[in-house]
């Protein structure tokens, strides 16, 4: 079980593999997607319900993100990012946040730099041995793509 402070006011997250299920589907026009699961929709909706800001820094670009940002409002997206670490770091001072004001999650080894930065630090179970072994972070029970994101806004928010 996931323990928060109530005093976050943003979480900045990656996207595939939080999100998603870390699998792309490729059809025979070459076109890619992507699955998202209800559940983890459902906490974006709580977190905007309850004023928690939102942010997301991908690695990818993906339509699912456009999707996402514009039906909750989500301030901060940041696609195709190679180094999120400066991003992260831009999206604390532009909103002048606290390290007990935010949280980092992350699933993968260009998440490595952010987890580590952050105070409150998340990733699921399928992450790599190098991010589990990061100290202080804390593992979802729920996997990636089924619920991991929710678990984190209703621990926020309950």
């Amino acid at each position: 079980m996931l323990k928060l402070p109530k005093t976050i006011k943003m979480v900045i997250t990656d996207f595939d593999g939080i999100i998603t299920d870390n699998c792309v589907y490729v059809n025979d026009n070459f076109i890619i997607s992507r699955k998202i699961n209800f559940k983890d929709i459902m906490g974006f909706a709580i977190l905007k319900r309850n004023n928690i800001q939102m942010g997301i820094i991908s690695g990818e670009k993906n339509a699912a993100i456009e999707i996402l940002a514009k039906k909750f409002s989500i301030a901060e997206i940041h696609q195709d990012i190679r180094i999120k670490i400066d991003v992260l770091k831009n999206i604390i001072e532009k909103y002048n946040l606290e390290p007990d004001e935010f949280i980092y999650i992350g699933d993968d080894i260009n998440d490595f730099d952010c987890l580590n930065y952050a105070k409150h630090k998340i990733t699921v179970p399928h992450a790599p041995t190098k991010l589990k072994s990061i100290n202080g972070i804390q593992i979802t029970e729920n996997e990636a793509g089924n619920g991991a994101f929710r678990e984190v806004a209703d621990c926020l928010t309950e």
